[in-house]
C-alpha cells in the first residue's frame, strides 16, 4: 500500500512537473509572439513613413541607446521631433531585416536601411526590449 501511494505521488509530481514546464514554455513563446508582432508593427509604420503609428508601439518613456549605453534620447516628444523630420526628408525610405534572434521579450534585428538621402544606403543592428506590449529600449549598433 505504501508503494501505491509512493507512485501515485511520484506520478502525480511528474504530471504537475511537466504542466508547469509547458505552461512557462507557453508564457516564452506567447511573450516572444506579442515582442515579434510588436516591433514587426512598427517596422511597417516606418516603411509607410506613418508617424503616428510608429510611435504607437513605442512606450512614453522610450529611450534610444548607442550601443552599449549612450543616451541618444528618450520619450515620445524626442521621438517625434528625430523621425517626424526623418520622415519628411527621406520619401524613400525603407528597412528590411536581413537575420532576426528572438529571445523573450528581446528582439535583435540586423536591417538594411535603404532610400537615405542621396540614395545611400546603411546597415545597422536594432536591439529591442519590449515591456508592458510596448517597446521601452532599443539599442542600436552602426558603422
Amino acid at each position: 500500500m505504501k508503494n501505491l501511494i509512493l507512485i501515485a505521488l511520484l506520478s502525480f509530481s511528474t504530471v504537475a512537473f511537466a504542466q508547469t514546464k509547458s505552461n512557462t514554455n507557453s508564457d516564452v513563446k506567447s511573450i516572444e509572439s506579442l515582442s515579434i508582432a510588436l516591433v514587426d508593427e512598427q517596422l511597417a509604420a516606418y516603411n509607410r513613413r506613418d508617424l503616428e503609428s510608429f510611435l504607437n508601439t513605442y512606450s512614453d518613456d522610450i529611450k534610444i541607446y548607442s550601443f552599449p549605453n549612450k543616451l541618444s534620447g528618450e520619450g515620445k516628444d524626442y521621438m517625434t521631433k528625430v523621425y517626424g523630420k526623418f520622415f519628411k526628408e527621406t520619401p524613400n525610405l525603407h528597412c528590411e531585416i536581413v537575420n532576426r534572434t528572438v529571445l523573450s521579450n528581446t528582439i535583435i534585428d540586423h536591417e538594411k536601411v535603404t532610400g537615405l538621402a542621396g540614395g545611400a544606403s546603411m546597415e545597422a543592428i536594432a536591439i529591442y526590449k519590449v515591456k508592458d506590449n510596448k517597446i521601452s529600449e532599443v539599442y542600436f549598433i552602426s558603422k
